[in-house]
C-alpha cells in the first residue's frame, strides 16, 4: 500500500535525479514484481488477458507508475522511461491518457535468453527458424520494445557473453590474423554478427548494447569484492583489442559500426514491424523486409545457396525495383569469406513466390 507521503517521496526522487543530476531517462527495474501481488513468482504468462486484469494486480503500484510517467512527461517531455517487465502487461507502454502505463519502451527480455538457450542446448542443424522469428517478433502491437542480443548479466562472473559462449578458450589463442582461422573462431565470428543484425533489424523499435559486446569482449566483468581479494583485474573493458589490427576483434567492431550507420541512414527502428516472408526450416533461411530493405539470413551450418528466390512485399507490379548489397556479414572487412559480388544488381520480377506476386533472385 502506498500512502501519499511515500508517493510524494518517490515522485520527488525522480525529479531530483533529473534536475540535480541531469538524468535524461529511467529504467524501472523489476516492474513485474510491482505490478502483481504475487510479484510474478511461480507465474507463467501466456498472454491471456485474465492474467493481467483482476484482484491479483497491485493497483497502488500501477497507479504510482502511471503517476510517475505522467509527471516525468509533463515536466520533462524529452525524458525517456523504460519498463523491465517480463509479464507483457497490456498497454504498459501506451500513454496514460489512453489508460496505459505511460512508459516509452519495454525491454525485450526474452531475446537474449533465447540466444543463450539456442547456443547452449542446440546443434547448429537443429536451430528452429520459426522459433527465432517468433521470439524476435512476439511483442504487443503499437508498444515500443528495446531489443538486445545479450544482457549485462551475461558478462558477470559465473556466466559468459555471446562471443565467449561461441568461441570460449580459443579467443585467447586464435584471434590473431597471423594464426589460421579455426572452425570454432570462424563459426563464432560469423554467428556473432548475424545474431546482432537480426536482433537489431527484427527485434524491436530500439537497440541496446552493453560495453564490449559490440566487439565480442573475451572476458567477464567482476568488481572488487572479498571473493577475489578486492581485485580490479576484471573490472574493465579492453577497448585496446579493437585497435590491434592483428586481432580479429576489429572485424566485429567494424560490423557493429556499419550496422548502426546503416540503421541511421534508413531508420528501420522507427519503421513499422517487419514483414517476414520466409522462415525455412530445412534451408535455415530467414528473410524479411523493413524500411525498404530486404534482410536475408542463412543460418545453415554448411550450405550456401545460388539463385535463391525471396519475396518482395513492397514491390510494384508496374515498376521494376533495383537492389544492391548494403551490408554483408561475409565481407572481408568483417572477417568474412567474400563470397558475394557487391557489384551485382538485383531486380524485382513479377514472379509469384511464397504466395506473393513479386520476388527477387539473389
Amino acid at each position: 500500500y502506498f500512502s501519499w507521503e511515500v508517493l510524494r517521496f518517490l515522485l520527488s526522487n525522480l525529479r531530483m535525479w533529473i534536475e540535480d543530476y541531469r538524468f535524461d531517462g529511467f529504467r524501472f527495474d523489476g516492474v513485474t514484481s510491482m505490478l502483481y501481488h504475487h510479484h510474478g513468482i511461480g507465474t507463467g504468462f501466456s498472454g491471456d488477458y485474465n492474467e493481467y486484469f483482476g484482484l491479483h494486480v497491485d493497483e497502488d503500484a500501477l497507479c504510482y507508475l502511471m503517476l510517475a510517467n505522467h509527471m516525468i512527461k509533463f515536466l520533462y517531455p524529452e525524458c525517456i522511461t523504460i519498463a523491465e517487465d517480463v509479464s507483457g502487461m497490456p498497454a504498459l507502454c501506451r500513454p496514460v491518457a489512453e489508460g496505459g502505463g505511460g512508459f516509452d519502451y519495454r525491454l525485450a527480455m526474452a531475446i537474449p535468453d533465447k540466444w543463450i538457450q539456442i547456443i547452449k542446448e542446440l546443434k547448429d542443424e537443429d536451430w528452429n527458424m520459426g522459433n527465432i522469428v517468433h521470439t524476435l517478433t512476439n511483442r504487443r502491437y503499437k508498444e515500443k520494445y528495446i531489443a538486445y542480443a545479450e544482457s549485462h548479466d551475461q558478462a558477470l562472473v559465473g556466466d559468459k557473453t555471446l562471443a565467449f559462449r561461441l568461441m570460449d578458450a580459443e579467443m585467447y589463442t586464435n584471434m590473431s590474423v597471423l594464426s589460421p582461422l579455426t572452425p570454432v573462431i570462424d563459426r563464432g565470428i560469423q554467428l556473432h554478427k548475424m545474431i546482432r543484425l537480426i536482433t537489431h533489424a527484427l527485434g524491436g523499435e530500439s537497440y541496446l548494447n552493453f560495453m564490449g559486446n559490440e566487439f565480442g569482449h573475451p572476458e567477464w566483468l567482476d568488481f572488487p569484492r572479498k571473493g577475489n581479494n578486492e581485485s580490479y583485474h576484471y573490472a574493465r573493458r579492453q577497448f585496446n583489442l579493437t585497435e590491434d589490427h592483428l586481432l580479429r576483434y576489429r572485424f566485429l567492431n567494424a560490423f557493429d559500426r556499419d550496422m548502426n550507420n546503416l540503421e541511421e541512414r534508413f531508420g528501420w527502428l522507427a519503421s513499422p514491424p517487419a514483414y517476414v516472408s520466409e522462415k525455412h526450416e530445412s534451408n535455415k533461411v530467414i528473410a524479411f523486409e523493413r524500411a525498404d530493405l530486404i534482410f536475408i539470413f542463412n543460418f545453415h551450418p554448411y550450405r550456401s545457396y545460388v539463385d535463391y528466390r525471396v519475396v518482395i512485399w513492397h514491390a510494384s507490379l508496374t515498376v521494376v525495383f533495383k537492389y544492391k548489397i548494403l551490408l554483408d556479414s561475409d565481407a572481408a572487412e568483417y572477417g568474412g569469406h567474400q563470397r558475394l559480388d557487391h557489384n551485382t544488381e538485383y531486380f524485382s520480377e513479377e514472379y509469384p513466390h511464397n504466395y506473393r506476386p513479386n520476388s527477387l533472385m539473389v
